[in-house]
């Protein structure tokens, strides 16, 4: 396969509250340290209390998001973890990483509940589907997988058939579709039931690294190593909008959970959050010293958290 780089950094608002002027120098809440590397991954739990991240020293951690303790040091995987993803429940953690293995975790005592190994490279994308059953995994192996999380067996194994990385997976908020973005350019719609693929896209300049569904279903969004973001119709037979301001690759999207905001991390350093509906920038958070490699909203959107080099941090972007 062709690498996208030594570590693939896989890991997107408007109306309601006020949010804070965009200042450069904008402060974090929480600075959060304990990872040694880089902090490849970051995610917040379904209720908001906690932040996972996993990272270059093959830990996966929990974080109180409030108060930014430590609370627990997952340890099983014998490289370094590129990606993370919380069960719809809060109860259970995914992790992938470059021993070419997930691994599922109970979140509260840290054991490690199941392994799940077939993919023939690193993996570069985890998610769950939205009822909890199956996860969807990419690699690069050029393949991605959805897995029965009760029995850990494969249900699905789809290619991009073009030797790159699959780089990043998400199911849709219905769990109907996949959508896949690989190493080249391309992003991929599937049936998440058959696995037919549904629709192919030549997306992006460059790599894709990072494709998130809006969480009303209606978009996907990705971030490319052409220093863009995009924003396709969820059937990606039409592109929306194209995002411009980083100066350096795209490393992650997501989206707010209210569908009207993107945040975008990147090689400049920087964080930037976006209008989903006008591509208008927002916010640009500049508290990193080093390139930003994932980035996460909480539940309500009214926090966000990013990683770099070894941190984590926290901001809150509304008033209270």
């Amino acid at each position: 396969m062709k690498p996208l780089r030594e570590f693939v950094f896989c890991l997107a608002l408007v109306g309601g509250a006020a949010l804070f002027p965009a200042h450069a120098d904008e402060p974090p809440v929480i600075t959060l340290k304990g990872h040694e590397g880089w902090v490849t991954t970051v995610v917040f739990s379904p209720d908001g209390k906690w932040v996972a991240s996993g990272g270059e020293d093959k830990t996966l951690r929990l974080w109180d998001s409030l108060t930014g303790r430590a609370v627990r040091v997952f340890r099983g995987h014998t490289a370094a973890i590129t990606a993370t993803s919380f069960s719809p429940d809060g109860r259970r953690l995914v992790s992938g990483g470059w021993d070419q293995a997930l691994r599922v975790w109970d979140a509260q005592s840290g054991k490690e509940l199941l392994k799940l190994s077939g993919h023939k490279e690193h993996v570069t994308s985890v998610g769950y589907s939205p009822d909890g059953k199956r996860i969807v995994s990419g690699s690069g192996d050029d393949s991605l997988k959805v897995w029965d999380v009760r029995s850990g067996k494969v249900l699905l194994s789809l290619s991009h058939d073009n030797e790159y990385d699959v780089t990043s997976v998400a199911f849709s908020p219905d769990g109907q579709q996949i959508v896949s973005a690989d190493g080249e350019n391309q992003l991929k719609t599937w049936d998440a039931s058959t696995g037919e693929e549904l629709e192919t896209l030549l997306a992006h300049g460059a790599a894709v690294s990072s494709v998130s569904f809006s969480p009303d279903g209606k978009c996907i969004a990705s971030g490319s190593w052409d220093d863009t973001v995009k924003v396709w119709d969820s059937s990606l037979e039409e592109s929306l909008l194209s995002l411009r301001g980083h100066s350096g690759d795209i490393t992650a999207v997501t989206f707010s959970p209210d569908s009207r905001r993107i945040a975008s991390s990147s090689e400049d350093k920087t964080t930037k959050i976006w209008d989903a509906r006008t591509g208008k920038i927002l916010m640009t958070l500049r508290g990193h010293s080093k390139e930003v490699t994932s980035v996460a909203f909480s539940p309500g959107g009214q926090r966000l958290v990013a990683g770099s080099r070894a941190v984590l941090k926290i901001w809150r972007l509304e008033k209270p």
